[in-house]
């Protein structure tokens, strides 16, 4: 395939990313704690086509990275919504190993177990369960969980010294990747409030809109290439 079609496609395949990352941003809006997703782009030289051809530059995604920035924080009033203030994320053990939100929509299992809404056990300070009783649930602003007049435990917030190159597992979900997890030192809480997502979805639709026309025109190109100037080009060649 000449050199032409393989930048038209890379560019398309890039694009295809580009609107599935934007779909699942879209579809995520409402989804409390969620962090929209950002993507770049670099040039993927091919030696051999370039020094033949000098027109072989195809294009690649880049470095993904999570847009950390906060979500409005809504009061529910609820005793077990948190939301944290700053930095930081609530751990969580996961079916898979230990897993970080910023979605602090929590339930309390048939068992006294705290819990996210997909059931998954809140870790404390030293890396237990949090276990509560059925009195009344207070969450102090340093993340101490009462009930009634007994502690329960203090949920542990996790800092990431970047936290933009956490990797998304489902949702508002995040793994640490290759990135060394550590306790916050000073972590505040506020409760009775849930974090909103931040995806902007008008800025997202924006961004599909584009992705969209920037994969049909490519589209446009590939079919040019191959059916008039190629196709022609063998047409009055096969003639001679």
């Amino acid at each position: 395939m000449p050199g032409g079609q393989y930048v038209a496609l890379s560019g398309m395949r890039t694009r295809m990313d580009d609107l599935d990352r934007l779909a699942e941003d879209i579809a995520n809006a409402g989804t409390a704690g969620y962090k929209a997703e950002r993507s770049s782009r670099l040039a993927a030289d091919r030696p051999n086509f370039d020094d033949s051809l000098q027109t072989a530059i195809d294009v690649t995604h880049g470095d993904k990275r999570m847009d950390m920035r906060t979500g409005a924080i809504i009061p529910t009033g609820r005793d077990l919504d948190v939301a944290i203030e700053g930095s930081g994320f609530f751990t969580i053990q996961g079916p898979s190993g230990t897993q970080y939100t910023r979605d602090g929509h929590f339930v309390r299992a048939a068992d006294g177990t705290l819990t996210t809404n997909d059931g998954s056990p809140v870790l404390g300070t030293d890396d237990d369960v949090i276990k509560i009783g059925t009195g009344k649930i207070t969450i102090q602003s340093d993340g101490t969980v009462r009930s009634g007049n007994m502690t329960a435990g203090q949920l542990k917030i996790t800092e990431f010294d970047d936290p933009g190159k956490l990797t998304r597992q489902s949702g508002s979900l995040l793994g640490a990747g290759t990135q060394t997890p550590n306790e916050a030192s000073d972590p505040s809480v506020h409760a009775g409030a849930i974090e909103e997502s931040n995806v902007k979805v008008v800025e997202r639709i924006a961004e599909l809109t584009d992705a969209s026309r920037g994969f049909e025109a490519l589209q446009r190109g590939v079919s040019i290439l191959m059916n008039d100037v190629y196709g022609k080009a063998i047409e009055q060649l096969g003639r001679r």
